[in-house]
């Protein structure tokens, strides 16, 4: 059995001002940092076999915290990477509203099969993030494992655990550094989900 902690990364600016990110590669913010050392701080007595990270910055940094107590090196994969938002990264949602109207309706209804301008629909994303993981459960079978990846790959990744189709993904909510634990059996064919956007590290610290 393979014990998944699926993180998303600490706050950036750009969450603080509710721009979206996808590929843009934005750094955490200080709070993000202080979020993922509070995190590192929940884990650091846990026996972790390897830490995985999408290849953008927020996720590699908030994965290289964690992974510091354990004097671990952070595997990077870009499988794990964020939805590509194209046109939309940078902008916020009622900019998007504004200059996309029948986009985002789309994406809020049906966001598998909506073309993100100049981006990915959620069925690309969740083929390569399908690749990505089994990639994963053939390496590290059993353990425990860390992955820090970001708020669209996890809800998809909780879909693909749960047999849901990913137009879920809006019932799933993924907060800065929300730590989610998947449990995979027979080499991922069986997934039980065990904490879902926990963030009782955080406390009134922040």
């Amino acid at each position: 059995m393979l014990r998944l902690y699926l993180v998303r990364h600490g706050e950036t600016v750009w969450n603080q001002s509710l721009r979206y990110q996808g590929h843009s590669d934005v750094p955490l913010s200080e709070t993000g940092r202080r979020q993922a050392e509070l995190l590192a701080g929940r884990l650091a007595r846990e026996e972790i076999d390897a830490f995985f990270a999408s290849d953008l910055s927020r996720a590699r940094e908030t994965a290289e915290i964690l992974a510091r107590p354990h004097g671990k090196e952070v595997i990077i994969d870009p499988l794990f990477r964020e939805t590509k938002f194209g046109y939309w990264e940078g902008l916020t949602y009622q900019e998007i509203v504004e200059k996309y109207p029948r986009e985002m309706a789309m994406w809020r209804e049906r966001p598998s099969l909506t073309r993100i301008p100049g981006g990915e629909t959620l069925d690309e994303v969740a083929s390569r993030i399908r690749t990505g993981l089994e990639r994963l459960l053939t390496r590290y079978p059993q353990g425990k494992v860390v992955l820090v990846a970001h708020g669209g790959v996890n809800r998809i990744i909780i879909c693909q655990a749960l047999g849901l189709p990913v137009d879920c993904y809006w019932k799933i909510r993924q907060d800065n550094t929300a730590l989610n634990i998947i449990e995979y059996y027979d080499q991922g064919e069986k997934a039980i989900i065990c904490l879902l956007n926990d963030t009782h590290h955080l406390g009134a610290a922040l």
